[in-house]
């Protein structure tokens, strides 16, 4: 008789508790900036490159229209981003930073290290742990 398969075997039960895990990590600082974790990651690529298209934004973060567009419009009503059409092609909106939003990243730099002091990984078994992500993450997209 073949085993059923267990909870604490599987890996993807081991990355949703972990993901759960870091979001309940960054929740206070995050709500100390203002922000959601999704709205996080929508500041993190502004503050890499911006300004950024919005279908850009979507298919960098894994997100469609339907989700990313309150994302922005709540980050606008916050006063961090500003959505500008295309003077080329009005279809087209462009993702800019405000002010604000330039000076949030300030405040948010330590947001990593937290994580990492939480974790209690040193920076390398950290930076194999997202490596080994990517590559699970990649190759799982592949696959279907």
């Amino acid at each position: 008789m073949t085993e059923a398969p267990r909870l604490d075997r599987q890996v993807c039960f081991a990355l949703y508790s972990a993901s759960r895990a870091a979001t309940a990590v960054y929740r206070p600082i995050l709500d100390d900036l203002g922000l959601t974790y999704p709205q996080y990651l929508v500041m993190l690529v502004l503050w890499e490159s911006e300004p950024r298209g919005v279908k850009d934004l979507g298919e960098e973060l894994g997100l469609d229209s339907g989700t990313l567009s309150p994302l922005l419009k709540r980050l606008e009503a916050l006063g961090f981003v500003e959505r500008r059409r295309s003077g080329e092609d009005e279809r087209r909106v462009a993702i800019h930073l405000t002010p604000a939003g330039r000076d949030l990243s300030g405040k948010a730099t330590g947001i990593p290290q937290h994580l990492a002091d939480a974790a209690g990984l040193s920076a390398e078994e950290l930076e194999q742990l997202r490596t080994t992500l990517g590559r699970l993450t990649e190759a799982l997209h592949r696959s279907h």
